[in-house]
């Protein structure tokens, strides 16, 4: 009998499951996190190692009927980064005598899109910290819009929203833009009340920007109108990287996934962005992913085997 091992590589835990040919989860295990762009290809590798040998151990099986292994994770869409982890995965299995057939390293976007449509046609809209589409066309062509990060890109994630969120605050702190709720809940949160207070935070302490985002999100449904207005802005940018995808993938309809929290959790800014992509589209079709990201990479798995 042959087994397929699909893993979700995430920032704070992976999940690991391994199927038989037909793709029935037979177990499934966690383990540490497996961004190796910030921990260390080394370090990732010994975590991805340990979940294959929890799986085979748990099934009595020898490491020869995996048939094949497909981990996606952050950074995995960069194909150059993902030989990088593959080589330290497969070198340290060859160090501890440990066959390893078909292993690939995919995006953690690639994988959920897989998993959400079980591998026919789709797309996903991802808006957590950051935002990324992700669509494959009935030929099995992959597409994406967005995804450019922080600095030119991430248009309605989670950073955005802070990011234009405190820079409504630190208008108000000079006196360049109207008073905004999101002051207030800075200051009750995270006790920022002074421009040298928030230029402290954001330069040198680190400070997560993207943590100003459910603040920004409370003060538009509480009625303030700054807000509100990042909340339009960047909605409408969600808005935008669908159309495009359409346009790609031209089908008659385009069935689209959403995954994180801004856009699946019951919120003022999932509200509108739903109303709105009711409004400007009638050929789009919100569903619920098939499958979790972790079967999405068995799923490729069998693709490679």
């Amino acid at each position: 009998m042959k087994y397929l091992i699909g893993i979700d590589g995430g920032g704070t835990k992976s999940k690991c499951v391994i199927t038989d040919f037909e793709l029935n989860p037979l177990y499934e295990v966690t383990g540490g996190p497996s961004n190796f762009l910030m921990l260390g290809t080394d370090k990732v590798a010994e975590t991805i190692l340990s979940l294959i040998i929890q799986c085979a151990n748990h099934l009595n099986l020898q490491y020869e009927d995996i048939a094949a292994i497909v981990l996606g994770t952050t950074g995995g869409g960069r194909r150059t980064d993902a030989e990088e982890l593959e080589r330290a995965i497969t070198h340290l299995a060859a160090h501890k005598r440990i066959p390893l057939k078909n292993f690939r390293v995919e995006s953690d976007a690639r994988i959920a899109l897989e998993g959400a449509f079980s591998g026919r046609p789709g797309s996903i809209l991802i808006a957590g910290t950051g935002s990324i589409m992700f669509g494959k066309d009935k030929s099995g062509n992959i597409h994406r819009v967005g995804g450019f990060g922080r600095f030119i890109g991430d248009e309605g994630s989670g950073f955005r929203l802070g990011q234009k969120g405190l820079s409504m605050v630190a208008k108000e702190f000079d006196g360049r833009g109207n008073k905004t709720l999101i002051s207030e809940l800075l200051k009750e949160k995270f006790k920022i009340d002074s421009p040298e207070n928030l230029i402290t935070e954001i330069y040198r302490n680190n400070f997560d920007i993207a943590s100003v985002a459910p603040l920004v999100i409370e003060a538009a449904q509480r009625g303030d109108n700054p807000a509100q207005t990042i909340i339009e802005s960047e909605a409408d940018e969600l808005i935008l990287h669908i159309d495009s995808m359409r346009k790609k993938l031209k089908e008659k309809k385009l069935f689209l996934a959403l995954i994180g929290s801004l856009i699946t959790t019951e919120n003022y800014y999932s509200f509108r962005f739903k109303e709105k992509v009711v409004q400007k589209f009638d050929d789009v079709i919100i569903k619920d992913a098939e499958n979790p990201p972790e079967i999405g990479a068995a799923i490729m798995a069998k693709q490679i085997s």
